[in-house]
């Protein structure tokens, strides 16, 4: 724990309890979200489906890294996640990314990708309002994640025909331009 980076944060006026619970609920739903786009990935089958599947895996690994990038700031805040990943997945921020009754219906599986999204964007939007001025740390990273999110939302529901998203290809899947920043990456081959 961070103790005078936490000591700063109290006094801002930050319920750091309140934050802290919902960083661990949005690391939850990122968490549950990789999972459920695993399965909607592998499912976007068909002449529809093989166009979606880089776009899934786009925002399947980045969600990923924003599981990532949360973890840290959730124990800088002397918070932590539960030890038992059942009690995890329950507290997720947003409903679970089920892959839809007729998973050949490419509309019914793009509702559900960019309802998650949707989700999403509420969840760091909230965050980034109660750590605005606040808690730099937690408001910059929360900000990051919430312009992947935008973008996520975007891609698929440019698929939904809801209007053209400006999406490009990605340097590579998962790339996070926006979240990178915060991830810790071992550079040696011998860990963080």
């Amino acid at each position: 724990m961070a103790k005078v980076a936490l000591q700063m944060v109290e006094q801002s006026g930050v319920d750091v309890n309140a934050l802290v619970d919902k960083l661990i609920r949005a690391a939850s739903a990122e968490f549950t979200t990789y999972f459920y786009y695993t399965i909607l990935r592998v499912n976007a089958i068909g002449l529809e489906g093989e166009g979606l599947k880089e776009i899934i895996e786009d925002a399947r690994l980045e969600d990923r890294n924003h599981f990532e990038a949360l973890v840290p700031r959730i124990y800088e805040l002397g918070g932590e996640i539960p030890r038992d990943i059942r009690d995890f997945c329950t507290m997720a921020a947003c409903p679970d990314a089920y892959l839809p009754n007729n998973p050949r219906d490419i509309k019914e599986l793009l509702t559900v990708l960019v309802e998650a999204e949707r989700c999403a964007i509420r969840v760091y939007t909230e965050i980034c309002n109660m750590t605005f001025g606040k808690d730099h740390r937690t408001y910059e990273l929360s900000l990051a994640i919430l312009n992947e999110e935008i973008e996520h939302e975007a891609w698929f529901s440019e698929f939904l025909g809801e209007g053209p998203s400006g999406h490009f290809r990605r340097g590579h899947p998962g790339e996070s331009p926006y979240t990178s920043r915060f991830m810790v990456v071992p550079t040696n081959g011998h860990g963080g």
